[in-house]
């Protein structure tokens, strides 16, 4: 639910002192005034302003979630943590009176309520603020549109300057070189490269990044997240040949692979871009 205000705006005190005009003069005022409050408010709108699940002070801190007053652990949706993401966590809220935002407060299985966290009043939450800063990465959990593009967008200018995790050359690997990316198994990790193939074995779609598909790094699609790619407007087949940035947490044992679960997981790369730089 987005955050409103339910004060008068310009154009509607506008409108009630103008409502004399002639019958269908003012309909077609109301109608334009209509358009215009429309537009007014969506591009207004702040995004990641779902509604309140309560409010509290924080009192504890680790990676991935924090602890408030009254003993519920909040984690941090949104965002997976990166070697800073504790220590930027404590500067930012320990002792602070925080807000959660999500449009779902119900526990997950260890018990903790996921919300994005805002500091007293402000617009901009906790987790964009870290990515803000290159203390965190994307998960790509958000569904919301808007919400999702915004916290990309503050990630994606962290790694434009080089901030926080990004300042590393290793922060982003390379499809074409999986022993790296064998490396980090078990870690959330970003991986660049050209789409060598896309095949369909069972219920899976496999996009190659090696010409080597038991070595080489592959991104694995489950057949059930099709209809999900298709209604964001992506034919997995036209990914061949494409650049893309895939996100996730790495496994496999002779050959890396990374799962996609979330449309989201998946960017499509500017042609210009280089294979695992930073843009």
């Amino acid at each position: 639910m987005n955050k409103q205000s339910s004060r008068p705006t310009a154009l509607e005190l506008w409108l009630e002192r103008n409502a004399t005009f002639p019958g269908n003069v003012t309909r077609l005022l109301h109608l334009i005034v209509a358009c215009l409050l429309v537009a007014a408010r969506g591009a207004s709108a702040t995004p990641c302003q779902f509604e309140s699940q309560g409010e509290g002070r924080v009192t504890a801190i680790d990676a991935r979630s924090l602890r408030l007053d009254d003993g519920r652990e909040i984690r941090l949706t949104g965002i997976e943590p990166t070697a800073t993401t504790k220590q930027a966590l404590t500067t930012l809220l320990v002792g602070r009176d925080v807000i959660l935002r999500s449009a779902d407060d119900t526990p997950d299985r260890y018990g903790r309520q996921g919300a994005l966290v805002f500091v007293g009043e402000s617009d901009i939450s906790v987790q964009a603020t870290l990515l803000a800063e290159g203390d965190a990465i994307v998960s790509a959990e958000i569904a919301d549109k808007d919400c999702a593009a915004a916290l990309m967008a503050a990630e994606a200018e962290a790694r434009r300057q080089k901030k926080g995790s990004w300042a590393d050359l290793s922060a982003i690997k390379n499809a074409e070189s999986p022993d790296d990316i064998l490396a980090g198994i078990g870690r959330f990790v970003v991986v660049e490269g050209k789409v060598l193939s896309v095949r369909q074995a069972g219920a899976m779609t496999y996009l190659n990044f090696g010409r080597n598909w038991t070595r080489g790094f592959a991104v694995t699609i489950s057949k059930r997240m099709i209809p999900a790619f298709e209604s964001a407007g992506i034919a997995l087949k036209s990914l061949e040949n494409k650049r893309i940035r895939v996100r996730g947490w790495a496994e496999g044992n002779t050959g890396p692979r990374i799962d996609v679960r979330l449309v989201g997981q998946i960017e499509l790369l500017g042609a210009n871009e280089p294979t695992g730089v930073r843009p």
